[in-house]
This record gives C-alpha cells, sequence and structure tokens, in this order.
C-alpha cells in the first residue's frame, strides 16, 4: 500500500507542477468548477432529445441515476470510510487553483458523475451514426477532461481520480441492467397482459 501510495503522490505531483502551463489553468478551472458548466450539461440534454425524441426521458433519467448513485458511493460511502486528506492540505508546493474545504479526498466525486453520464451515453450512443458517435467521443473526452482537472488543480490524487472514473462507469452499468431486468420482466409482461390475447 506504502507504494502506491508513492507513486500516486509521484504522479500528483508530476501532473500539478510539470506537466502544467499558465495559458491551461483557467480552463481547467472552468472544467472543476460544475457550477461553469449549466450550458455543456443542457446541450448534452438537448442533443439527447432531438436524437431520441420520446425516449430521451429514459436515457435522461438513466443519466440522473447513474450519477446519484456514483455520487453516493464516493462521497457518501467512501470518503468518510477512507478519509484521505486532499493533497493540497499535506503535500508542500501544491499549484490549488480553486478553493477548496477540507472535505476528504478519495474518491472524486467529481470523476464519478461525469463518468457515470459519459457511461450511459455511451451506451445508448456509441452504436449510432457518426453524429452519435462523435457526440459519445466529445462526452468522454468531457469526462476525462473534469478528472484531469481535479488533479491539475491541486485537490484530487490520480488514484482519487481513477476510483471515481471507476465508480462511474459501474453505477452506469448496474443502472442500466437493473432498468432492462425491469422493463424485461415487470413492464413488458404487464404491458401484454393489459393488452390480452389478440
Amino acid at each position: 500500500m506504502a507504494l502506491i501510495e508513492q507513486v500516486d503522490v509521484w504522479l500528483f505531483q508530476l501532473l500539478n507542477l510539470y506537466l502544467v502551463h499558465p495559458a491551461a489553468d483557467d480552463l481547467m478551472v472552468f472544467l472543476t468548477r460544475v457550477k461553469l458548466s449549466g450550458h455543456i450539461i443542457a446541450l448534452a440534454a438537448l442533443f439527447i432529445i432531438i436524437r431520441r425524441g420520446k425516449s430521451a426521458f429514459l436515457v435522461i433519467l438513466l443519466a440522473l441515476f447513474a450519477v446519484g448513485m456514483a455520487d453516493i458511493v464516493a462521497s457518501g460511502i467512501l470518503k468518510p470510510l477512507v478519509q484521505r486528506i486532499r493533497p493540497c492540505f499535506v503535500l508542500d508546493h501544491v499549484r490549488l487553483l480553486v478553493s477548496q474545504p477540507r472535505s476528504y479526498s478519495f474518491a472524486s466525486s467529481h470523476a464519478a458523475n461525469s463518468a457515470a453520464v459519459a457511461s450511459v451515453i455511451w451506451i445508448f450512443f456509441h452504436r449510432g451514426d457518426f453524429v452519435e458517435k462523435l457526440y459519445t467521443i466529445i462526452m468522454i473526452l468531457y469526462a476525462l477532461a473534469i478528472s484531469w482537472s481535479r488533479v491539475y488543480v491541486g485537490v484530487h490524487y490520480p488514484g482519487d481520480v481513477i476510483a471515481g472514473m471507476m465508480i462511474g462507469v459501474c453505477s452506469a452499468m448496474l443502472v442500466y441492467l437493473f432498468s432492462s431486468w425491469v422493463l424485461k420482466n415487470i413492464i413488458q409482461p404487464l404491458i401484454m397482459r393489459r393488452e390480452g390475447p389478440a
């Protein structure tokens, strides 16, 4: 475990102190502040509505459920359980670009939530036409950029971010599998019974 933590600290310092550029600072702060991304979220939802019509409600609902599950696991369970102190409070010479409350570090809820949304989008759009595949790639890259920004601005270790992304992906898969089971085993049989024999 000590070796893993040492590697995590080394990677953090590499990404936070050396693989940086002043021109990228504002972009990383923008990516890491969810309140600034409202228009991006709105555009992403609008694309889903345009491309999926009536079924867009289901896609958006599953994305919200996946985010809820990911956030509960990352922030509600793991952070108080692991109680890892953020790097900006324990390491010297950290480039801290945002104000940060003294909440725990592991796992990153930003990474978990953005990965959950990107995973739901991948489930529904990666087999579509060129526009939908491009949309999927953009949303995945956006989620990765948000995750990277958490290390760049000095508030998370890379291990926090990787764990968060894994939580987000697993949450999306579980929500999708559960909804598919409910649809197949409960909703569809109920509809068939109501319609009755032809």
